[in-house]
């Protein structure tokens, strides 16, 4: 039972607030969203307020729209408006990034709710 209750414990410390669903072209080393703790479960939105996304990756094909090589650290950063329109709920978030033919290079969900 102890042994149980530690890795439990190691578990949650190693926890993220989202999960890769799909990444085939590259490594994902860190997600961020403002305002969300890194160990949240789930994302507060805040309805008529700005967010933004970083994601920190590292491709493993050269991506020539960008000029990068395989194996260069890249940061992605993107700023979005939660709308006051948007209904309060609980969502995943997806969010990709495709190279030129259209293949997943990121794909993370996001446990979020808007309020």
């Amino acid at each position: 039972m102890f042994y149980f209750f530690i890795l439990l414990l190691v578990a949650s410390a190693q926890a993220k607030f989202y999960t890769d669903c799909g990444s085939k072209l590259a490594s994902v080393q860190n997600v961020g969203v403002s305002g969300c703790a890194e160990d949240a479960t789930t994302c507060i939105l805040k309805r008529n307020t700005n967010v933004t996304i970083s994601i920190d990756f590292t491709p493993t094909v050269s991506i020539s729209s960008v000029e990068t090589e395989a194996g260069e650290k890249q940061a992605y950063k993107a700023t979005l408006p939660v709308l006051k329109s948007y209904p309060k709920v609980t969502v995943d978030v997806k969010w990709e990034l495709k190279n030129d033919a259209g293949d997943d290079l990121v794909c993370v969900l996001i446990p979020a709710h808007i309020k």
